[in-house]
């Protein structure tokens, strides 16, 4: 392989992370002002390490992260980081909870607050209101290459899946697939190949 190729799959690699990354509109068109239930917003998003928040709003408009206590007591008192350049970019580095403040004084007790719970890339979480699969293993049919001396009498059940309710339908929350991701470098993979060949 020559140098460059071994470059251009490197770069595939190191960029297949980022094939899943999402960047949410706070507030989607109504973007980070007052008189948004930012709850709602949030409701059906899953929000993913590597994705990002982007928050756009108005010069009498800031953004702050804080922690839970002065989120709940709409203080920038203790501000972990603030924003204000009207169209700011949070990347979710860590999964857990993550709050947001307007501090212009009464724009976060009128609601311009905002808590996202991020969770681990690799977790794919069960759609609200759907208990999970649960699968039954099958019994085991292959014969013991153990010697028995009594033979077994316990009958052998069949194996059945069951879930007591239908999966919803997950919400679309803008988030790329995971089989569009996997196609992607797939196809990234057979066009780096093809020039080699």
């Amino acid at each position: 392989m020559n140098t460059s190729m071994v470059a251009s799959f490197l770069v595939l690699l190191l960029a297949f992370p980022y094939v899943f990354a999402t960047d949410y509109t706070v507030g989607d068109a109504n973007q980070w002002t007052q008189g948004i239930d930012y709850t709602t917003w949030t409701s059906g998003k899953t929000f993913k390490v590597g994705d990002n928040l982007v928050f756009k709003y108005g010069g009498t408009h800031q953004v702050n992260e804080v922690d839970e206590s002065d989120y709940k007591s709409c203080s920038s008192s203790n501000t972990i980081k603030n924003y204000n350049d009207g169209d700011s970019k949070v990347p979710l580095t860590k999964a857990g909870k993550i709050y947001f403040i307007c501090p212009t004084p009464g724009h976060c007790t009128g609601g311009m607050k905002l808590e996202v719970n991020v969770v681990a890339a690799s977790t794919t979480p069960t759609p609200s209101g759907t208990p999970p699969t649960t699968k039954t293993p099958a019994p085991s049919t292959t014969p013991s290459t153990t010697p028995s001396t009594t033979p077994s009498t316990t009958p052998s059940t069949p194996s059945s899946e069951t879930n007591s309710t239908s999966p919803s339908s997950p919400k679309d929350s803008g988030a790329i697939s995971v089989s569009n991701g996997v196609g992607l470098l797939m196809g990234s993979l057979f066009v780096v190949l093809g020039f080699m060949g």
